[in-house]
């Protein structure tokens, strides 16, 4: 049985996701991807995953760097679709200071995982990262940024 990719992908858009921003220094430059791949895997060690298409840039930036996931809300859709590369308008990130070995921060985000590398596995035309999360910070005060069937959305 073939699968059609086009029509496997419309499908899984039926399946709600929240946006992240994963962000890593490359060469003293930070580097970010919208990425809605982004799920908890362990809490003790306590450890997370992002799928990464496997000939993106952030996946080449990404191996064996550490890594945070910048959980964005409702009003971060710009942000969005500026790591996706599809900002209608120019967008400046404003970045927060991570502490030493880890990676770079959004500004603003809803919530943050910092990361160190911890396993890459193949996952097809993916690569699925695993980070063994180091800090993390969330506020109360704004919903998530939502993904579904190719468009953002904010919960009622």
């Amino acid at each position: 049985m073939s699968i059609d990719p086009r029509r496997l992908r419309t499908c899984l858009g039926h399946f709600a996701t929240g946006v992240t921003v994963v962000t890593c220094d490359a060469g003293g430059v930070p580097h970010g991807a919208t990425v809605n791949a982004f799920t908890a895997v362990s809490l003790d060690p306590a450890l997370v995953l992002v799928s990464l298409h496997r000939d993106s840039k952030a996946a080449r930036h990404l191996g064996g760097r550490p890594f945070t996931v910048n959980v964005l809300h409702e009003a971060q859709h710009d942000l969005a679709l500026h790591f996706a590369g599809r900002a209608p308008a120019p967008v400046t990130p404003h970045w927060e200071p991570s502490a030493p070995g880890l990676a770079p921060r959004l500004a603003g985000s809803l919530a943050t995982l910092a990361c160190s590398p911890w396993a890459e596995y193949d996952g097809g035309d993916h690569v699925l990262f695993l980070g063994r999360v180091e800090e993390f910070a969330h506020r109360a005060d704004a919903g998530p940024l939502v993904f579904h069937q190719g468009g953002f959305r904010a919960l009622a």
